[in-house]
């Protein structure tokens, strides 16, 4: 248990952002659940729609200290080579 003052301080600063943080990650992790759901159901247009919404939300947290920017580009990568593949079996 933290005595001083600074420690307390520290101890309810880091609840903050841990909430913080946690909303963050969860909100992509819905968002990215979308992504697939559209994907699964076949359709590009709104598989496109929703990955466009995604890229968004992981480049806006990026923008943070929740996640660093070169893990939402992997993920934005891991994604879109998703829909391509998805667009590829469209067109054929």
């Amino acid at each position: 248990m933290a005595h001083s003052l600074s420690a307390k301080k520290r101890v309810r600063q880091n609840e903050k952002r841990r909430a913080i943080n946690r909303a963050r990650k969860s909100s992509i992790k819905t968002q990215i659940k979308h992504f697939e759901t559209a994907l699964a159901s076949g359709d590009v247009k709104a598989a496109t729609e929703q990955f466009r919404l995604t890229a968004k939300r992981l480049d806006k947290v990026a923008s943070t200290t929740t996640m660093h920017k070169r893990t939402a580009a992997r993920k934005k990568s891991r994604l879109a080579k998703k829909l391509n593949a998805l667009k590829a079996k469209a067109s054929a």
